[in-house]
Parts: C-alpha cells; sequence; structure tokens
C-alpha cells in the first residue's frame, strides 16, 4: 500500500476550523503525483509523453475531523482497472491518528495532451498501476474504447 504523511495547513481550513472538502481533493492528486514520481513518472515524464491523469468523478465520505497542523496520513490503492489501464479507480483514504477520517474514490483515465482524448498508457506505465495494491472490492473496469 502506497502511503504518504501530510498536515492540516492553513490554507487547508474552513470557516469551521477543520479541513474543506476541497483540500482531500488536492492532498488526494498530490499523493497521486508522489506515486507516480516515486515509481518513475515525474511530470517530466507526463511532459515528455504528452499525456496526464485527468479525474472524471471524485467522490468524498467523510468520518472524522482534521484540524490545523493535524498530521494526515493518506493511502493510495486501485479499487479498480481496466485491462488496458486506461480508466481506473483510485482510492485515497486518510488517517488521523491511525483512525479513518475520510476516503475520497476517484474515477481516472489517461488524457492525451494533444489529441484530447482517454488513451491506454503505456506499457510502463501501466505496469506501474497493475502494481500498486488493490482494495478488497475492487472492479475490473471497461476499456475507454467501450464507453462511447
Amino acid at each position: 500500500m502506497y502511503e504518504k504523511t501530510l498536515v492540516a495547513g492553513w490554507g487547508d481550513m474552513d470557516f469551521n476550523a477543520h479541513m474543506r472538502n476541497t483540500a482531500y481533493l488536492d492532498k488526494s492528486a498530490d499523493v497521486r503525483m508522489m506515486f507516480f514520481a516515486d515509481h518513475g513518472f515525474p511530470m517530466a515524464e507526463f511532459m515528455r509523453l504528452k499525456i496526464g491523469p485527468v479525474v472524471m468523478k471524485d467522490e468524498v465520505t467523510y468520518f472524522r475531523e482534521f484540524h490545523l497542523l493535524d498530521d494526515v496520513g493518506v493511502t493510495m490503492a486501485l479499487a479498480g482497472l481496466s485491462d488496458d489501464g486506461s480508466r481506473m479507480v483510485i482510492r485515497n483514504e486518510f488517517f488521523r491518528k491511525g483512525t479513518l477520517a475520510a476516503r475520497v474514490n476517484s474515477t481516472v483515465g489517461w488524457l492525451d495532451l494533444t489529441s484530447r482524448k482517454l488513451v491506454r498508457p503505456p506499457g510502463a506505465l501501466l505496469q506501474v498501476m497493475q502494481g500498486l495494491s488493490r482494495c478488497d472490492d475492487f472492479a475490473d473496469l471497461p476499456d475507454s474504447r467501450s464507453q462511447g
């Protein structure tokens, strides 16, 4: 399981003095990009390949609050993947002092930055994705071509 520890910063707070909803999405994206960089796909490599991850849907479920300067433990695992790797569901879980505080499920595809269409990832990137830990409720997804 891929894991990072982040911090609930000043810019992450809302009027109620807890972490704002969009901060969870931002931290999910940060952890995704850290994962790719740690596995040979930093931003420069995506630019060279002219592809990038594109989020098509996010779903957030909250269980506990984070407050200013709390450590935010974030895990990343696959909840779904298509055979060709063009579509996936990435699950980030957020932990405060070891207790599940929130879950973000992001439906993601690979966007060709020239054609602006979903594409299959290069083989090495697909291997990285296939090597990511899978959630207990992992599901096989249809390819991008079967989505019209």
